[in-house]
């Protein structure tokens, strides 16, 4: 399943072309997207570490180079995935937004086209994942926070920023759960009036929280 190990590789010098360091990243970028499958396709519980290893060709080994458990591999795999879906999202957003639509519309549309497109990354960060409460709940903080940020550039800063604070955070909830719905249910449905759905509520209730 892995190269044979050498005293050569042992001290570090290259093999196959590759540094230590470089096959160590390479076997960990091959970890993840195991898990991206596994976790993606089948319920937590049901996904062992020989499975994720197996789907990587690695030993076991070599997995715990990099993770404690199945738990901290789902943790790492949630992150990385949400934070490259958020790069996604921002990246749609307008520099200069002249309104809430203007930020909500693009970055919802985005948010669900992705998902769309890659229906195993969008178990794992809204499926999967929510299983384990801290993790949910503090992914929920940082997608407020984020929302937060983007908002700004559209509204400045609010008059109320607690009742603001805590009403992105609702909206980041709510707008999760009718994402979780829909993954639920094989993403039936058009994507687009998902997005404009999504929009409409985001709007209801950041509109007055930003007292516009």
């Amino acid at each position: 399943m892995e190269e044979p190990t050498t005293a050569a590789t042992r001290r570090g010098e290259t093999y196959a072309g590759q540094s230590r360091e470089q096959r160590a990243s390479e076997r960990r970028a091959r970890i993840l997207a195991s898990a991206v499958h596994l976790f993606g396709t089948r319920d937590y519980e049901d996904v062992t570490v020989a499975e994720v290893c197996t789907g990587a060709k690695v030993s076991k080994r070599y997995f715990y180079e990099h993770f404690a458990d199945r738990a901290d591999l789902l943790l790492k795999v949630n992150r990385e995935q949400n934070e490259w879906l958020l790069r996604g999202v921002a990246a749609a957003i307008p520099d200069r937004p002249a309104s809430l639509a203007e930020v909500f519309r693009p970055a919802l549309h985005t948010l669900v086209s992705m998902l769309r497109a890659h229906p195993e990354s969008a178990r794992v960060i809204y499926v999967n994942a929510p299983r384990m409460e801290t993790r949910r709940r503090g992914v929920l903080r940082e997608d407020a926070q984020f929302v937060a940020a983007v908002l700004k550039r559209a509204v400045g800063t609010p008059k109320d920023q607690i009742g603001y604070d805590r009403t992105l955070l609702a909206l980041v909830a709510g707008l999760s759960e009718v994402i979780i719905e829909w993954i639920s249910h094989d993403m039936a449905g058009d994507p687009d009036d998902l997005a404009e759905h999504l929009t409409g509520i985001a709007l209801a209730l950041t509109t007055t929280a930003a007292g516009l």
